[in-house]
């Protein structure tokens, strides 16, 4: 094995998502004492790959979009992450986002290395036909770096299943023949897995119920707080809220709520699904601003936006004892050092939200089998998985004495570092 040597820490900022993820990496490596030679291999992507896409708009006009993909790893087996439609898309971003999946695919102890991609578009703007146009062409342009055994995509931010199909279908004739393991978070007639869409809300319920365990404090007494109405923090809401937690707030792009004595989840949902997907104009509870949801007074809180949501500036007046981080990159290193010396803790996302790729990973092999699962089965190996993980970095965190979203890198940073000194160099 190499030698450790001593890296140096990159001091925390609020700056770039990958700044974020140097920054506790460099943490994580010092604690841990990684060596400078793969310290220096995950702070580097495999592959980034940037496409042009000219689609033909429905007005007749063609547009250029803009289409990126980064394998950041692929050290522990094919690269595996999904695909975002939103504005803010960028190779920051992306590469940023791939990285924390390198590391959340080595916690959750499946057999991958970490990718992700997006596209710069607005899809609540864009017909359905403008956008099968572009998941096409994009999957077109990315037909060489997808691959069964070699990158699989999935749904995000602004996709999911319906433009999963339309990779798959792309991808398939492009090649000439049929890859359904290609891609996860698939329709259930064409491949996909059973539970595979509220797989990540499941798992942020089943890592709340794992660290309220260890705080020795009763869900049945216990509030919470999602931010997010989307699929991670309208299904983490549900699951919290079937489970005997009490959700006092939610919020989404449109209107942020709150209501002491409870909202009532499935009449939210309910609303929701019958007003174009906004909570706006429920009345569950009375308005609040986005910020108060954040610093209100609950036990638990649930960010399950957008990054970089809990600043430095929030973290001083938040009031939870636990965090949950349903987001990707919610909570900024700063932010992180405030919220340690409060004694709040933070479940990080690179093992709260790890639901999603963990039955991802269900879908890809009952794929590679042809055998599927009902979804009491993919439930039962989904919560075995994630309590493991969630155990293993709460030891992690005990044993090197500090908190568990290092815990969890260096959870990571164990099984990479193995993969990487067993394999060799060139």
């Amino acid at each position: 094995m190499t030698a450790r040597k001593n890296v140096p820490i990159i001091k925390p900022t609020e700056g770039s998502m990958f700044d974020a993820v140097l920054a506790r990496l460099d943490i994580a490596s010092k604690i841990y004492g990684l060596s400078e030679d793969v310290t220096m291999i995950l702070r580097s992507p495999q592959k980034a790959v940037k496409v042009s896409l000219p689609i033909m708009m429905d007005d007749g006009k063609m547009h250029m979009f803009e289409g990126y993909r980064t394998i950041h790893s692929t050290i522990l087996g094919p690269s595996k992450g999904g695909i975002r439609y939103a504005m803010d898309v960028n190779d920051e971003e992306v590469k940023a986002l791939s990285a924390w999946m390198t590391f959340k695919c080595a916690i959750a102890n499946l057999p991958y290395g970490g990718a992700k991609g997006g596209i710069t578009c607005d899809p609540r703007t864009m017909s359905e036909g403008e956008l099968e146009r572009l998941t096409r062409g994009y999957t077109v342009a990315l037909a060489d770096v997808f691959g069964v055994d070699h990158d699989i995509p999935a749904p995000d931010m602004g996709t999911s299943a319906r433009e999963m199909a339309w990779i798959l279908d792309a991808y398939n004739k492009v090649h000439r023949s049929d890859f359904p393991g290609v891609v996860t978070g698939k329709p259930v007639g064409l491949g996909g897995s059973l539970g595979r869409e509220t797989a990540t809300g499941r798992g942020i319920m089943v890592a709340t119920f794992a660290a309220l365990k260890k705080m020795n404090l009763d869900p049945k007494k216990v509030t919470a707080a999602v931010q997010g109405f989307g699929n991670v923090g309208l299904n983490s809401a549900r699951f919290l809220h079937e489970h005997g937690i009490k959700v006092c707030a939610i919020g989404d792009h449109t209107v942020t709520l709150w209501n002491p004595k409870g909202i009532d989840i499935a009449a939210a949902i309910k609303y929701t699904k019958e007003n174009k997907g906004v909570l706006k104009g429920f009345t569950g509870g009375v308005e609040i601003k986005n910020s108060e949801l954040l610093t209100a007074d609950v036990d638990v809180l649930v960010p399950a936006a957008l990054q970089n949501v809990i600043t430095k500036e929030i973290a001083v007046d938040i009031k939870a004892k636990l965090i949950v981080e349903g987001a990707n990159g919610p909570t900024t290193p700063e932010a992180d050092e405030i919220l340690q010396k409060k004694g709040i803790i933070v479940v990080p996302d690179v093992l709260a939200n790890s639901g999603g790729v963990t039955v991802s990973y269900f879908e890809w092999i009952q794929n590679k089998y042809g055998n599927y699962w009902t979804e009491e089965e993919v439930n039962i190996k989904h919560d075995a998985s994630m309590n493991a993980a969630f155990e293993t970095v709460w030891n992690n965190g005990q044993q090197y004495k500090t908190t568990m979203r290092i815990g969890a890198y260096i959870t990571a940073l164990k099984k990479l570092e193995m993969g990487i000194n067993a394999k060799g160099h060139y």
